[in-house]
């Protein structure tokens, strides 16, 4: 299990603690520091079942530099949306769980938490 926190973030925290509480084994990936790429991302959205729109912090300054409200959610705007998410990894939305069923998680509740621990 991999979770991709920003240290800053209070759902982070909320969800590191829910998993040591837990007892659960799990890598902390820094995403601010540890950038992930546009396939890691692509790789996270299909374990996740989501699209790139679905977990971008819209309310963020870069969101609002690159006027992302604006943009198109469809297949021909994916691309442009993954890319924006790597070069500017702050609009990822936080805690993503990777399970160890494959699936992931977005972690921002106790209850989205438990339900990737319990992904065997």
């Amino acid at each position: 299990m991999e979770i991709w926190i920003n240290p800053a973030c209070s759902k982070c925290r909320s969800a590191i603690s829910l998993l040591d509480a837990e007892g659960a084994e799990y890598t902390v990936r820094r995403y601010l520091e540890d950038v992930p790429s546009e396939d890691e991302i692509r790789g996270v959205l299909d374990r996740l079942g989501l699209e790139p729109w679905d977990i971008t912090r819209t309310q963020e300054a870069a969101a609002k530099e690159l006027d992302l409200k604006e943009w198109a959610r469809d297949d021909s705007s994916r691309d442009r949306w993954i890319a924006a998410l790597a070069a500017h990894p702050k609009l990822i939305q936080r805690p993503i769980i990777t399970a160890d069923d494959g699936s992931a998680v977005v972690g921002r509740s106790e209850d989205a938490v438990r339900d990737a621990l319990a992904r065997k």
